[in-house]
């Protein structure tokens, strides 16, 4: 056949051939090709094939040379019909084996006339369309036209001949000259270049010249002349001493530019001047060759099924740059081509970037042994070697950060240093220590790269490691590892890494503290030394791993499986344990094994779960040794082929995932988080299981509302528990379950979601789609998610993986899915938008580092969008548009009516970003307070901008518009723009009122119009924007915006309260309103605010308010109580001394005392057994004082005796009138002490009491002051201002401390005081010993230092900020140490609220100037330093400025609570503007930065001031107080 084919080669072109018949040129172009074919794909027997492709490739090399004896025909068609049975007998031969010389000089044959007729397929990657180019035989051309058309395309030939050189490449050895010479043994060549028209010489016996190429009388001939003189040649390739061979410049010009194209460019011609033609077309051909074996299939070479990094074809490349002593111009193409290569792999790996299944495992199979031969190529002794390497590394890890991950490449980088480092590093001591610090420094930067992206997988990797490298026998591979890592470390300190990495995101952090397995509190900072957690939780592992193959030895060694016919019982497993005779278990044995173990751990994770659901505490330390004793069992059990108890370790796996979020709490996720990194790093097959069932688990809590989902009022945290006082809404019980605590387990949970999607993102289609199951879940509503301020970080920290999953588009991943990426953007940006419809909330958990990983979250979120908007501006937007918007109704699934999609999301953008830069400062200034520096660097937002910003905001939902005044409440463009659209929603109620409004926003289109009006029905459930229309100036006009009122949600109390001030007017509407949101809430929540219900009598023309509070009483005894006292309070003249006043006041006092009478008359809640009676009994104690009054001082304590033994209780429902929920049970007779007074005679008498709501057997002693001729109303506005703030410290998770002692009036000038329990007073205090406050805690806690006395000088610093915080507001003076209270624990109480708000004792001279009290003795507890430099006395100031920022929020219920009492007659209210200086105290102009600035300087001034101490020393030469 070969013989045959040759034959018909050389009549081609004869006068013989013109006679032939066509089935001669059929024979030679199909049958004889197709015979060839046949025969190399039956051949089974190895030595057969190996023959057959020598031979073959034998005939190709004829095949060429005859083929251009041919003068005008091209040499492809001789050699095309060939190259598929090449390529069938070459698919299994592997080319890193060392083949016979001889086989390896027909390769290069081969290579070179592929090269040089063009048959090799296209190698540049941008192909420029060029004319087509005949086929047939008498195709002609020029060499130039050929080879560069070769290199930039678009192919010449048969597409099956381009599939066939591709499939030869992958079985070709490398072409390198030091090797083998170039030509074949029984040929010699030469290559002559001359112009003009050149003959055919005459062909010996073993020598014959070809015409190669006829063009423009150019003409490329071998001849055996020139033989010795080409051989010179290709020796020069290997001496760059020797002298350039001769030929035709100008074919060798055209063969370097051929050659410079296939290299891109890297090379210019120009300098490969010193490279003849012949060096060129090898150099063509070696191109060809590398780079081929690159685009076909990503670089595998033949030889055996697994991939591995001797498979790479880098193996191949790198042959060519070990020749030594190369030419520079020969070196740098070696060098370009090498670098083309690897182009041709990342863009073969790009292409292929969205596979799924087989074709993905192939393709990362690819990548990852290209990267394991780059690390070991590393250790390799040519220096240019290792640094093409190092280079090609980086790069390629930069491209694919999956490699990062990968157990081969990191076992490469740690162990193969010493694996496979060849002879030559090893006996030269400099170039091993070389090679050494090389892989050092590559090992640091890698892992420290792989940490800051996923730390948890890469934590969880090394510890795989060091578990491999504790295996080992040998010690220098370990200490090496050890050595390596002991540098690396994260953390909430600096890392090793800038900018912005996954590793830098609070959640991320804390899952990475989860992961290493150290017993680390994620709240708390940290410095995680990686190799020291390492090796614990190696340790850890391993020992895991050792219990159950310890277990599974012993279980099968005492016959735990009986099997019939064989010894049975314990006796044989005992005889087998003393002779040792251990057999390898059967596959029965460990299959019985696997099953009771099975049973065992399931039943331990269940029962983990079954206390977690029923409100217990699971034990931390059992479920973290129960979760890590299964995940060693199951990853035990994955090499089994045993399919016994396949569904039993499905349930363990599933457990495994679901049990941490069943549980839900920090330390239940903490041991998620440390389990599910240990399975998908120790088996990284099972990541799409683990992430399948942790969605399923992630979803699930979305339906249960659990953690970061709990949207439910209860788990709003401060504004359900400040309903209805002082937020909107009904009363919500208490969570019986921490939602901090959910979502803090939430956040972990998220950090290790977004770590596995930094390692899934770039290889693994089928987890991404997974994680997108996910956000589509997550994002599925707007409003799914917990509104409680400690979830602000969690919920940007899942924002934000979803929009780092929405790129994954642009990096190819997920290219067929962008309108579903698309559209989930859209639903992050509107559930982000809707965490700002509620008012900006404060919490505090005592934790300085989880406020600044709040706000580390908020900014990181920013920068992500800030950065996502500049890449995203060109072109992006508009194509979205186009595929998201239904043009013919223009409504988007997500933001409804819309007229320009991209003009909008631009908008919402924007808003989204400057929401978040606020809120992430807001955070900044919680987390810290103290830090006085102000950011100056934001930019100042035009007046424009702002009625955008509103106007877009509204368009989304009304909610986010008025929040956004609530954040900026100083903006007047900002809040009259929100105060119009507000109005024009609520006075109309569709698009044909719309015309007048056109008039007012003449750029708003009738799209943008009807998303307007579309909130009217959403306006009418927000309370908050009732200011916004009901107004006194619509209360003056009447306007028509009050007829929206009977439709609106009901509003706080405090809020409701404004409405009753003399502003409004008594409007029906109003008033109507808010006798229906009174009503609403249940009559013992109103009872707090009685005074001002009672003041508000005084504006009741239309005796609505008197209705309701009769009605009110008819539904609760307490109620009707209070009020009666409260009215009988109000039946005594002013105290001013004015007549006008009192005659200005005398209708109100008629009112209370007629409304008293009716409801001592009219009440049917049994007034004669329960109120009358209560009224009754102290009324009697009350009247003692005025039976002391003639006594003598001596005598009244036993007078006091008489009188309270003649007092009987007049029933079981007997209460305190100063706390309903203390029930009289007795009086302590001997308890009753006279106290002093100017004018009468005040008592103290103490009550046995019981908690009604409690255990009634358990009764204790509560005391309270009786007093007669003092007015207690004061008192009462003072102590509901501080148990507002007491409320709101609370619910904020402030740990401030205020005693709100009860305080009612009874009667004209008669009172009740509760006696603040356990307490005296610092004067008392005084009169037992000479020293200060820091010499009296030392006698009563103890030395310095100690637990009690650190104890009660923290009680004493948290009860000092919270009392100066309640002092800047309400300003009371007269603060001598007879005011000051101090309880048995340490903590202050300030008392006597005689002067509050512009009244001052000694005519108002207001000589207390600091606003709060702190004296020398205090700042001696708050300040050891001395100087304010003490961390006591930083942690009193951020208390400090944590209150005043948290009361700022609810700044106008406390204002709306004092200003309903200005016609009281109060002295507070008798000077000045008492309401408007309160207002100015809160400082609403302020920015939180710079409110918090104001605390800071208040805190300063009041340290030791000299007027704190002058008042304190007049005192006590006046009156004799203690100072």
């Amino acid at each position: 056949m070969t013989r045959s084919y040759l034959s018909k080669l050389s009549s081609v072109g004869s006068a013989e051939s013109k006679t032939l018949a066509p089935e001669a040129t059929t024979e030679r172009v199909e049958t004889l090709p197709a015979g060839f074919l046949l025969i190399a794909s039956e051949l089974k027997n190895m030595k057969l094939r190996s023959d057959y492709r020598h031979r073959l490739l034998s005939l190709c090399s004829d095949v060429g040379l005859a083929a251009e004896s041919k003068s005008g025909r091209s040499g492809a068609d001789f050699l095309g019909p060939l190259l598929s049975a090449v390529a069938e007998i070459c698919s299994d031969f592997d080319p890193t084996v060392n083949a016979e010389p001889s086989l390896l000089k027909l390769f290069r044959n081969l290579w070179f006339y592929i090269a040089l007729f063009g048959l090799a397929p296209p190698i540049q990657k941008i192909q420029q369309p060029t004319k087509s180019v005949s086929t047939t035989l008498n195709s002609v051309g020029s060499m130039g036209t050929i080879a560069l058309q070769a290199v930039g395309g678009p192919y010449m030939w048969n597409a099956q001949w381009s599939s066939a050189v591709q499939r030869i490449a992958q079985g070709t050895p490398p072409l390198g000259c030091n090797r083998l010479l170039f030509w074949n043994a029984y040929v010699t060549q030469t290559v002559v270049l001359s112009y003009g028209q050149c003959g055919i010489s005459n062909v010996q016996k073993h020598h014959f010249s070809v015409s190669l190429v006829d063009c423009s009388n150019l003409r490329l001939v071998v001849s055996s002349v020139k033989w010795l003189e080409d051989e010179l040649e290709l020796n020069a390739l290997h001496n760059p001493g020797s002298r350039r061979g001769s030929g035709n410049e100008k074919a060798a010009l055209t063969q370097r530019s051929a050659l410079s194209a296939s290299l891109g460019g890297r090379v210019d011609v120009a300098a490969m001047s010193t490279i003849s033609g012949v060096k060129a077309t090898y150099l063509l051909a070696v191109a060809f060759l590398e780079i081929i074996r690159f685009s076909s299939n990503g670089g595998i070479l033949n030889g055996g099924a697994s991939l591995s990094a001797s498979r790479s074809a880098f193996s191949c490349v790198f042959e060519y740059l070990k020749t030594p002593n190369l030419m520079p111009a020969v070196f740098n193409c070696l060098m370009a081509i090498v670098h083309r290569a690897f182009e041709a792999a990342v863009i073969w790996l790009e292409d292929r970037i969205t596979e799924t299944g087989n074709e993905a495992n192939v393709r990362e199979s690819t990548l990852f042994s290209h990267a394991c031969f780059l690390i070991k190529s590393m250790s390799q002794r040519e220096e240019h070697i290792r640094d093409i390497s190092v280079n090609l590394l980086t790069q390629l890890r930069d491209k694919f950060p999956q490699v990062l991950w990968n157990s081969s490449c990191l076992d490469s980088l740690l162990f193969s240093v010493h694996n496979n480092s060849p002879s030559a590093v090893i006996n030269d001591p400099a170039l091993k220590a070389s090679v050494r610090s090389l892989y050092q420094k590559i090992v640091r930067e890698w892992i420290s790269i792989s940490l800051s992206y996923a730390p948890c997988t890469s934590q969880g990797l090394l510890q795989e490691k060091l578990c491999k490298a504790n295996t080992w026998q040998r010690t220098q591979p370990t200490t090496d590892v050890v050595s390596l890592l002991t540098e690396i470390r994260i953390g909430h300190s600096k890392n090793d890494w800038t900018g912005i990495r996954t590793a830098n995101i609070p959640a991320v952090m804390a899952a990475a503290a989860a992961a290493s397995g150290a017993n680390l509190n994620v709240m708390e900072a940290f410095n995680l030394e990686v190799l020291s957690t390492g090796i614990v939780s190696a340790t850890v592992k391993c020992n895991h791993a050792g219990e159950i193959a310890g277990m599974r030895r012993l279980y099968n060694s005492i016959g735990g499986f009986q099997s019939s016919g064989a010894p049975t019982g314990f006796g044989s497993g005992l005889q087998r344990l003393i002779t040792g005779a251990f057999s390898q278990p059967t596959q029965a044995e460990d299959d019985s094994f696997n099953e009771m173990l099975l049973n065992k751990i399931v039943l331990l994770l269940q029962q983990s779960v079954s206390i977690a659901e029923k409100g217990g505490e699971v034990d931390k330390s059992q479920f973290r040794d129960t979760c890590s004793q299964a995940a060693a069992f199951l990853l035990s059990n994955l090499a089994s082929e045993s399919k016994s108890n396949v569904e039993g370790f499905a349930q363990l796996l599933r457990l495994l995932c679901w049990c941490p979020a069943y549980i839900s709490t920090p330390d239940s996720m903490e041991t998620g988080v440390f389990i599910w990194t240990w399975l998908v790093s120790a088996a990284p097959q099972l990541g799409s299981l683990v992430l399948a069932e942790l969605v399923d688990a992630w979803l699930w809590t979305i339906d249960t509302k659990r953690g970061l989902f709990a949207h439910e009022v209860k788990y709003s945290g401060p504004a359900a528990k400040l309903r209805p006082l002082l937020a909107p809404g009904e009363p919500e019980s208490l969570p019986e379950i921490d939602p901090v605590e959910q979502i803090m387990a939430h956040k972990i949970w998220v950090g290790f979601l977004i770590d596995r999607f930094e390692v899934v993102r770039h290889n693994s289609v089928e987890q991404l789609l997974l994680l997108g199951r996910l956000l589509q879940g997550t994002t599925k509503s707007p409003w799914n998610f917990s509104r409680h301020p400690a979830a602000t970080g969690t919920f940007f920290t899942i924002m934000l993986l979803g929009l780092k999953f929405c790129s994954c588009h642009s990096q190819g991943n997920l290219q067929n899915f962008k309108t579903g990426l698309q559209l989930l953007e859209d639903r992050i940006y509107r559930a982000c938008l809707g965490w700002f419809a509620f008012e900006p909330e404060w919490f505090d958990v005592n934790n300085v580092n989880f406020s600044m990983s709040e706000a580390r979250s908020l900014s990181i979120f920013v920068h992500y969008i800030s950065n996502d908007g500049q890449s995203d501006a060109r072109g992006r937007g508009h194509e979205n548009g186009t595929y998201l918007v239904d043009m013919d109704n223009q409504c988007h699934p997500v933001w409804g009516q819309m007229e320009n999609y991209a003009a909008g999301r631009e908008k919402r953008k924007q808003l989204l970003m400057m929401l978040c830069q606020h809120e992430a400062d807001r955070l900044d200034v919680w987390a810290q307070p103290t830090n006085s520096k102000e950011n100056t660097s934001r930019a100042k937002i035009s007046s424009e901008k702002w009625i955008e910003y509103a106007r877009t905001a509204f368009s989304v939902d009304p909610r986010i518009a008025l929040c956004l005044v609530s954040r900026f409440p100083t903006n007047t463009n900002l809040k009259a723009e929100v105060t119009q659209l507000v109005q024009c929603s609520s006075s109309h109620s569709g698009l044909e009122h719309a015309e007048p409004i056109m008039l007012i926003w003449p750029r708003h289109s009738w799209v943008e119009m009807a998303s307007l009006y579309s909130h009217i029905l959403d306006l009418r459930c927000i309370p908050e924007a009732l200011p916004y229309f009901v107004t006194p100036t619509a209360v003056d006009e009447d306007s028509v915006l009050l007829q929206q009122l009977p439709h609106w949600a009901a509003c706080s109390i405090t809020q409701a309260l404004e409405f009753l001030t003399p502003a409004y007017k008594g409007h029906p509407r109003v008033m109507a309103y808010v006798l229906r949101v009174l009503e609403s809430y249940p009559p013992e929540r109103v009872t707090f605010f009685m005074p001002q219900l009672v003041q508000s009598l005084r504006y009741d023309d239309g005796r609505l308010v008197e209705g309701y509070l009769l009605r009110a009483t008819q539904r609760s005894d307490i109620f009707a109580h209070i009020l009666i006292w409260h009215l009988q309070g109000e039946t005594f003249p002013s105290e001013s001394g004015k007549e006008v006043a009192s005659e200005r006041m005398l209708p109100f006092k008629h009112c209370c005392q007629l409304f008293v009478s009716i409801l001592l008359m009219a009440s049917p809640l049994k007034p004669s057994t329960c109120l009358k009676g209560n009224l009754k009994f102290f009324d009697k104690v009350t009247s003692i004082s005025g039976v002391l009054y003639p006594l003598s001082k001596e005598e009244r304590r036993a007078g006091i005796r008489r009188e309270l033994e003649k007092i009987e209780l007049v029933g079981e429902d007997l209460y305190l009138p100063t706390a309903p929920s203390k029930l009289v049970r007795g009086i302590r007779v001997d308890s009753g002490i006279p106290l002093q007074s100017a004018a009468k005679v005040p008592i103290m008498v103490t009550f046995n009491v019981v908690d009604r709501f409690g255990d009634q057997n358990y009764v204790k002693p509560q005391a309270c002051i009786f007093k007669v001729g003092d007015d207690c109303r004061q008192d009462v506005l003072a102590l509901q201002v501080i148990a507002l703030l007491r409320d709101i410290f609370e619910a904020v998770g402030l740990n401030l401390y205020l005693f709100p002692y009860g305080v009612l009036p009874t009667g004209p000038e008669r009172g009740i005081i509760e006696v603040v329990p356990n307490t005296r007073s610092r004067s008392q205090m005084g009169e037992t010993t000479d020293g200060g406050l820091y010499e009296i805690f030392q006698q009563d806690y103890g030395p310095v230092g100690s637990p009690s006395f650190e104890a009660a000088r923290e009680n004493f610093i948290i009860s000092s900020a919270g009392y100066a915080v309640a002092s800047l507001l309400l300003q009371p003076k007269d603060r001598h140490n007879g005011n000051l209270l101090f309880d048995d624990a340490g903590r202050l109480v300030h008392i006597d609220f005689g002067f509050i708000l512009e009244t001052s004792p000694g005519g108002n001279m207001r000589f207390e100037s600091a606003h709060f009290k702190l004296s020398h003795e205090m700042t001696q507890l708050l300040d050891p330093s001395g100087v304010m430099k003490s961390e006591t006395w930083s942690q009193f100031v951020r208390l400090c400025v944590k209150g005043y920022l948290a009361a700022r929020r609810y700044m106008d219920g406390i204002i709306n609570t004092v200003m309903l009492m200005l016609d009281s007659g109060l002295p507070c209210f008798s000077r000045g503007d008492p309401i408007g200086n309160l207002r100015k105290r809160f400082h609403p102009e302020m920015s939180e930065r710079e409110a918090a600035n104001f605390m800071i300087r208040v805190c300063t001034d009041a340290y030791n001031k000299w007027t704190t101490a002058g008042y304190d020393l007049i005192q006590y030469i006046q009156q004799g107080i203690e100072k």
